[in-house]
């Protein structure tokens, strides 16, 4: 890819800086503060400068899962940043915003729709952080505390104060989040019940692109699947992941023989096809709800209402797809 000239518009080198961590990023992983202080450097960038002792905590090399404490003096190289690049559309950022479920001083949750990446990077101009951070220039801390794929709708967490930001990492880390998906499987679910516990794999491919496959060389992974409503050809399907691993639902669904309908990546090419012809333009998966305890201990559980275009495929196109399989076998 051509890098950007010295004197492109949107990007500079900048110098070599010192900060000190305050109190409300102390407890921040190296690498996400990197990331935050070198907007549009690329995660491996980020990473090489980390291996390369290119960045320094308090004079000495660290790795980057360390966290900062207070009063710690991070030294940051030189490296070409993002000095603002064209702002989103106006009403592309206001439509994100009218996508808002709830809003308290220190979170902000979204319905996200398909299509959407959750922030910038690798090609993409603007995600959901920086569309809301154009509409809301109050929430320039604005961050994710989780992260659904692109082609996901559903519920997104996001932080607006760093402390709530790592109060709610640390959840997700010891498990006390729960999150519920719905999926419309190929085929007919006989299950019942089940957990799929088989560990998953990263591939990075050419160009940056992750796959991932079934194999014990991978992390552990453990997805919750039940019944919602059979359709013979199709099956709705209630998924908890009770770990968080990239693509954990849809390979996982793949793996027990039932790839979700509309998966162009880990799906059943031939049903795709004709979930199209019926009206159905991408995966059919929903970040449904997400619960987890707020900082005085009470509960909050948030649900997102199904998409229009999911809905308007359950209750047409579902219908003609069982049309044409009882045709089919006459």
């Amino acid at each position: 890819m051509q890098q950007n000239s010295p004197n492109e518009a949107g990007t500079r080198v900048s110098g070599v800086r010192k900060v000190l961590v305050d109190s409300d990023r102390a407890g921040q992983r190296i690498d996400n503060f990197l990331r935050s202080e070198l907007p549009g450097v690329p995660k491996g960038r980020v990473y090489r400068l980390l291996r390369r002792g290119e960045v320094r905590v308090n004079g000495g090399r660290i790795r980057a899962e360390y966290k900062l404490k207070e009063g710690d003096e991070v030294r940051i190289p030189p490296a070409r940043i993002n000095t603002g690049a064209a702002p989103p559309p106006a009403k592309l950022a206001a439509e994100m915003l009218d996508r808002v479920i709830y809003e308290d001083k220190r979170l902000l949750v979204i319905n996200k729709p398909t299509g959407f990446a959750v922030h910038g990077g690798s090609g993409i101009s603007h995600g959901v952080i920086e569309l809301l951070r154009h509409a809301r220039p109050d929430l320039k801390e604005l961050g994710l505390v989780h992260r659904i794929d692109r082609e996901t709708s559903g519920c997104l967490v996001m932080a607006k104060r760093r402390s709530a930001l790592r109060e709610l990492h640390e959840r997700f880390r010891e498990g006390q989040v729960e999150k519920n998906y719905l999926a419309l499987a190929v085929g007919d679910w006989q299950y019942g019940e089940q957990l799929i516990d088989v560990p998953l794999y990263v591939q990075n491919r050419k160009g940056g692109e992750r796959h991932v496959i079934v194999s014990s060389k991978g992390k552990e992974a453990q997805t919750r699947v039940s019944l919602s409503r059979t359709y013979g050809v199709y099956s709705l399907l209630q998924c908890a992941p009770v770990t968080g691993r990239t693509h954990q639902i849809r390979v996982h669904l793949q793996h027990a023989g039932h790839p979700i309908v509309g998966d162009e990546r880990y799906g059943d090419e031939a049903v795709n096809r004709e979930a199209r012809k019926l009206g159905l333009q991408r995966l059919f998966l929903h970040a449904q709800s997400i619960a987890f305890a707020d900082d005085s201990g009470n509960e909050l559980h948030f649900t997102a209402p199904l998409a229009e275009d999911l809905e308007a495929f359950l209750a047409k196109g579902v219908i003609e797809a069982q049309r044409q399989k009882k045709r089919q076998s006459r």
